[in-house]
């Protein structure tokens, strides 16, 4: 991505992300100062910086963390943080879980604030119609979406919810060649793809070490971030705007018009846009995803038939995560997870060649 070339041109300074998630601790090193507690609604406030596994610290350091005291540095630095958080996969106790405020609640809180975008690392198999009105309300609100796809493709392969309601951008997990993951779940509801493989992310919620993880989760938050860089730079445009201009700058060896189920429109690349100052963003009232929005699709399509070469390449378990030089795990399994490191990593993550999957969509 050539992150610190892009931060040449932004940082995603004066762009609130809104974090749903299992919390963000705002204590750990990289995310001193950059999450705005006081900007959570009261109504949804519930524990939001008690992050109970690690997972929301992690994707909100991956989206704005500064890698002070060898943390994480985020791909938008200069951006902020606003937490929010629900119960998801890992919250034990039953009395948590009550008092957790409802999805729908919560993400009409955010549509009243100024947050711009909406990051959802995670994702469940029923859909509830309060949630798509809140969403649908958000959108009227102006503001960005993007939700993980899920890490089950080898098993149900089913893309869930938030990702597959109107107005939410889904994303796909991809190596760093481009390739999309073995675990990354495919259909007519993926939208674009990002980095989500190899990243370091926080063991647990105990803060004490990171651990090397996978999965959609960190795709949508470095997707998040990458919107983010863009609205700064350009921070009178819409989120149709910002969104379309990563669909058009996005690599793909397909055309446009006819997305892969795998990546469908491409891998994103930020850089794209910030370094063209005479970029056409198009309309800003325009839906760039009109006919998934409006007409709609039925559901995640099913696996389509491809050529050995264009198969998506082997990747380690879904499941499974490995620290570097120890034998420490984290799970990143049920479409809730994962993370980007420090500016090394963040320039060689999204470099290179598109060895991607051409189906097309039915």
């Amino acid at each position: 991505m050539k992150a610190t070339r892009m931060w040449k041109v932004s940082t995603g300074k004066g762009v609130k992300v809104a974090v749903v998630d299992t919390g963000v601790n705002p204590a750990t090193p990289s995310l001193k100062g950059q999450v705005l507690v006081d900007e959570v609604p009261k109504a949804v406030a519930y524990h939001a910086t008690k992050d109970y596994t690690g997972h929301g610290t992690s994707m909100a350091e991956l989206i704005a963390g500064t890698g002070a005291g060898g943390g994480l540095e985020g791909l938008a630095p200069g951006a902020k943080i606003v937490p929010y958080r629900i119960a998801l996969k890992g919250l034990t106790s039953e009395t948590e879980k009550k008092k957790s405020p409802e999805r729908a609640a919560v993400i009409r809180a955010i549509a009243d604030t100024d947050a711009k975008i909406i990051s959802m690392s995670f994702g469940g198999d029923i859909s509830y119609p309060d949630v798509e009105a809140a969403i649908k309300y958000a959108h009227s609100k102006g503001k960005l979406m993007f939700a993980s796809v899920g890490n089950d493709a080898e098993k149900k392969n089913f893309i869930g919810y938030p990702a597959a309601y109107p107005y939410v951008v889904g994303v796909a997990a991809s190596d760093e060649t481009g390739a999309v993951g073995k675990f990354s779940e495919h259909g007519d509801y993926v939208d674009l793809a990002a980095p989500g493989l190899e990243t370091p992310i926080w063991c647990d919620a105990t803060f004490r070490s990171y651990c090397e993880g996978e999965g959609t989760s960190m795709a949508t938050a470095i997707t998040s971030a990458s919107a983010a860089l863009i609205w700064s730079a350009h921070p009178n445009w819409t989120a149709n705007q910002v969104l379309r201009s990563l669909i058009d700058t996005a690599g793909r060896s397909w055309p446009k018009d006819k997305p892969s189920n795998y990546l469908g429109y491409g891998l994103i690349r930020p850089r794209k846009v910030l370094e063209n100052s005479d970029i056409n963003p198009g309309s800003a009232t325009s839906d760039p995803l009109s006919y998934e929005n409006g007409a709609g699709v039925t559901g995640a399509s099913p696996s389509p038939s491809v050529s050995a070469s264009s198969q998506p390449p082997k990747t380690t378990s879904g499941g499974q995560t490995s620290a570097a030089g120890s034998s420490s795990k984290s799970s990143d399994n049920s479409t809730m997870w994962v993370v980007l490191g420090a500016a090394a990593a963040v320039v060689v993550i999204g470099g290179g060649a598109f060895a991607v999957v051409r189906s097309r969509r039915s």
